[in-house]
Formats: C-alpha cells, sequence, structure tokens
C-alpha cells in the first residue's frame, strides 16, 4: 500500500507543480485580455487596442461598447489603467475595450496627437463593429486625467481626423463617462504649457460646448489638485446650458486618481473604484446601454 501511495505522489507532483506555475503565472498576468487589435499605425508604431468580451460573445452580436483612454498627462501611461473596468463592463454584457495612444515619453507626442489618437480608436471600433459584435450607435468613450481629456476630445472637439481614414464614419461617440477629466487647457485648468498658450482653447473641451454634444458623467474628486474640480462643475452647467445631458458626481475629499482599482493603484482600495462602476453603470444604463446578456431582466 506504501509503495502504491509513493508512486501516486510522484505521478501528481509535476501536475501539482504546473497547477502553481500557471496559477502564478496568471496572478502575473493580473486582468486577461480576450483580444488584441490594432488600430492604427504611425510610421513603425502600431497602436493597440486590448479587448474584453461578455461571456458567449459572438460575431454579428450588437452589445454596446466602452472604450477606455489611459491617464499620464499625455507623456506617459499604461493601458492596463483600465483593464479592469473593462472587465467588469463585459461581465456586464458591454464589449470593453482599453485602447492604447501615442505619448510624448515613448513617441515625441503631443496632446494633439493624442486627440487624433482617441478620434483613431472610436472611428476603427465603428468600422469593425461587426466584427468586434458591437452596436454602431451604443459607442462609449472613457477615460481619466489625460486620458479623460482624449475621450472628451472624442465628443467635443472637431478636426483632428487622421490621415487617410474615412470621415463619413463618425469619430464622434454616442456617450462619454470621465473620470477627473482634463476639460480646460488653459490657465484656468491643466496643460497649457503643454499645448502652448497660443493653442490653449484648440483642444479645451470647456471652450467647444455647443448643442448635440454626447450624454455625459463626470466623475470628480473635489480634493483634486491637478485638476480643479472647478472645471468639471463649469463644464457640466455649459453642456446643460446647451441642451446637452450632463451628469456630475462629486467626491468628496477625493484627491486626483481617485478612481483608480486596488490592481492598478493598491494604496486606493477599492471603495471609490466600486462607487465608480455602479456610477458609470447606472448611467449608460439609464441611456438605454444594456448588454444581451441583461435583456429581459
Amino acid at each position: 500500500m506504501e509503495s502504491i501511495c509513493l508512486v501516486m505522489r510522484w505521478l501528481f507532483l509535476p501536475v501539482i507543480f504546473w497547477v502553481l506555475f500557471l496559477g502564478q503565472s496568471l496572478a502575473k498576468e493580473g486582468v486577461l485580455v480576450d483580444g488584441v487589435e490594432t488600430y492604427k499605425r504611425v510610421g513603425e508604431v502600431e497602436l493597440k487596442l486590448h479587448i474584453f468580451n461578455p461571456k458567449g460573445h459572438e460575431v454579428g452580436d450588437q452589445r454596446p461598447v466602452i472604450v477606455f483612454f489611459f491617464g499620464g498627462g499625455w507623456v506617459g501611461g499604461d493601458p492596463k489603467q483600465f483593464f479592469r473596468y473593462a472587465r467588469d463592463f463585459a461581465e456586464m454584457g458591454f464589449v470593453g475595450i482599453s485602447a492604447e495612444h501615442r505619448v510624448k515619453k515613448k513617441h515625441g507626442a503631443t496632446p494633439f496627437d493624442c486627440v487624433e489618437d482617441g478620434k483613431s480608436a472610436i472611428r476603427w471600433v465603428r468600422e469593425n463593429a461587426k466584427k468586434l459584435g458591437v452596436n454602431v450607435n451604443q459607442v462609449v468613450a472613457a477615460g481619466g486625467s489625460a486620458g479623460g481629456h482624449v475621450a472628451a476630445c472624442s465628443g467635443v472637439i472637431e478636426g483632428y481626423e487622421g490621415k487617410g481614414e474615412n470621415v463619413e464614419v463618425s469619430s464622434q461617440p454616442n456617450a462619454m463617462v470621465l473620470f477627473n477629466p482634463v476639460i480646460d487647457t488653459t490657465e484656468r485648468g491643466f496643460g497649457m504649457l503643454k499645448v502652448g498658450k497660443a493653442n490653449k482653447e484648440k483642444v479645451s473641451p470647456c471652450h467647444h460646448i455647443r448643442a448635440g454634444l454626447p450624454p455625459t458623467l463626470l466623475l470628480h474628486g473635489k480634493a483634486d489638485r491637478v485638476v480643479p474640480h472647478e472645471n468639471v462643475v463649469r463644464f457640466q452647467k455649459l453642456m446643460v446650458g446647451a441642451g446637452n445631458v450632463c451628469e456630475l458626481e462629486s467626491f468628496e475629499g477625493a484627491g486626483h486618481g481617485f478612481f483608480n482599482d486596488a490592481t492598478f493603484r493598491p494604496s486606493n482600495g477599492d471603495r471609490n473604484y466600486q462607487l465608480c462602476l455602479k456610477r458609470a453603470s447606472k448611467f449608460l444604463r439609464g441611456l438605454g446601454y444594456v448588454g444581451q446578456s441583461d435583456k429581459g431582466k
């Protein structure tokens, strides 16, 4: 009997090893991606979309899609910042996407290049809606800080379309969810030195408000010392004054980057992340953005 147990132990040791090894590897990977697509090439640079699909998702589905843009002052950043948001939205029935865009540190990019990339990403999603299984009329742009600026500009700023792209396909999202976004690039906000004083209003969403803009949700910390809370308060008033839907959820005592989840910024914990996720979900469902897996509930 002892010899049989010994043999079994030796047989299962490799299995146990591989289970532990693979488990550690998956843990290091964090939130796993379902697919990656290149949406744009600029010279030798390939910009990719990291895609998270709902369970049972199929080509040709008509699901809402949310495209996240990472923050980092247009200088750096990582699309992994929004991997968990994208995955959690996928679990709600959306197609979740975390997009790459050019940044200064890696590509010598300007904020204007970032705005162009954001528009290119939204357009590519629409052009490839059938393959992605998404609804072309339920495309959400989302992002935080400078990524919130990229998302906001895709909805508000005209021009800055990628060269050679089919401009007959709209680069404007149908809705926006913005986490402490750079929304004013003048001296009253953030980024004037990066866009240049002479260009301070060119990609400043606050200065381009008009009727017919996408419904927008703003999530912002009242203690933000990078992007003043006043900026989003003013943006909301301008949006509503122009007849647009715009909601603001302010977080008492929260600073810049408060929305990040614990896997990306461990010191944050998950309280504000969960609150932001719930509020964003409520806003989009209020607009009728419901994943197929949720229909009939």
